[in-house]
């Protein structure tokens, strides 16, 4: 087996809100009030729409708004995997993984292990070349019209991926709340993706829109749980382990030092950074031999109160926030 290979969820599509454009010979991310559920195919004009879109919205002019979903795992930091992460802009190769304590990062040494104090306390995450990048894994629930694809495919995923800081919080929240109170049934809970709109003084009253997962509309929490207590009892009397896919999941994640292959990371680059951003400066040589080690590192409490006074300003900074 190839060794350094981390093993991502299988995808078979993407969910976004956002998409990009071409302006002035330059392309730039631009933020959309909506989902587009694509294929994993980009064509000269764009992603290809996945069939289920069109299912979805049942009107061509309808706006997407939310997405019935079931999550592949019952571990909530399986089916939302969010870290700060730095890429180089013109290959899309990652550098430097972190999560706020600890990171992974390619130095002139090699991959070293060094501490991590966050983007706004670190020397090379400078405007905004390292951002908090999630990516969460859903399968979506549009019944048998959808076709083959969707409907058979019980291990296949869609993926929304965002640099917002407003989703992966809230997401993250969720994923977590709707864990315990299932007694860990995350897996076979009927849920929503659905699109939220905010504005701030910091956004100058713009509306800002972020992804949120609820119950499905309609339906209350003890109903969504009793309908979970039941598939999973289903589960169980068919043989299926979810406890071990889980596991396999988790191993596999961890095979590699990152998640993202070069081709892989050029459309995140493509997606979130605008052409006109600078581009991330290489360490030099006394950080990538360790020297990071000696940047001050903020209290728990400092790092926390910067989040929540800079959520907004994180979500529009160089890209707006999509998938």
């Amino acid at each position: 087996m190839l060794k350094g290979l981390a093993l991502t969820p299988p995808a078979i599509g993407r969910i976004a809100i956002g998409k990009v454009v071409e302006k002035n010979g330059k392309r730039l991310p631009e933020k959309d009030d909506e989902f587009t559920i694509t294929s994993q195919v980009q064509l000269k004009d764009g992603w290809v729409l996945h069939p289920v879109d069109e299912v979805l919205r049942k009107d061509s002019s309808a706006k997407l708004r939310s997405i019935p979903v079931r999550l592949l795992f019952g571990d909530p930091d399986l089916s939302l995997r969010a870290k700060y992460t730095l890429f180089e802009r013109t290959t899309g190769r990652p550098l430097c993984v972190g999560d706020g304590e600890s990171c992974r990062r390619v130095t002139s040494s090699g991959m070293q292990s060094l501490p991590c104090p966050a983007p706004h306390a670190c020397s090379l995450a400078v405007a905004g070349a390292c951002k908090p990048y999630g990516r969460l894994h859903v399968r979506i629930d549009a019944g048998d019209s959808t076709g083959n694809e969707v409907g058979c495919d019980e291990l296949g995923s869609f993926v929304f991926r965002t640099t917002g800081f407003n989703s992966i919080r809230t997401l993250l929240a969720r994923l977590h709340y709707f864990h315990a109170v299932s007694g860990g049934l995350l897996a076979t809970l009927p849920l929503e993706l659905r699109l939220r709109g905010k504005s701030t003084t910091m956004s100058h009253r713009a509306p800002i829109y972020y992804v949120d997962l609820t119950t499905r509309t309609g339906s209350t929490l003890a109903q969504a749980m009793a309908q979970a207590k039941e598939l999973h009892e289903a589960r169980l009397a068919a043989g299926m382990d979810q406890a071990a896919l889980d596991e396999a999941a988790r191993l596999g994640l961890a095979r590699g030092d990152f998640e993202e292959t070069e081709e892989e990371g050029a459309a995140v680059v493509d997606e979130f950074y605008a052409q006109d951003d600078p581009p991330p400066t290489d360490p030099p040589h006394s950080e990538a031999n360790g020297s990071a080690a000696a940047l001050p590192r903020p209290g728990l409490s400092s790092r926390l109160g910067r989040k929540l006074a800079q959520s907004a300003q994180g979500v529009q900074s160089a890209a707006p926030e999509h998938g």
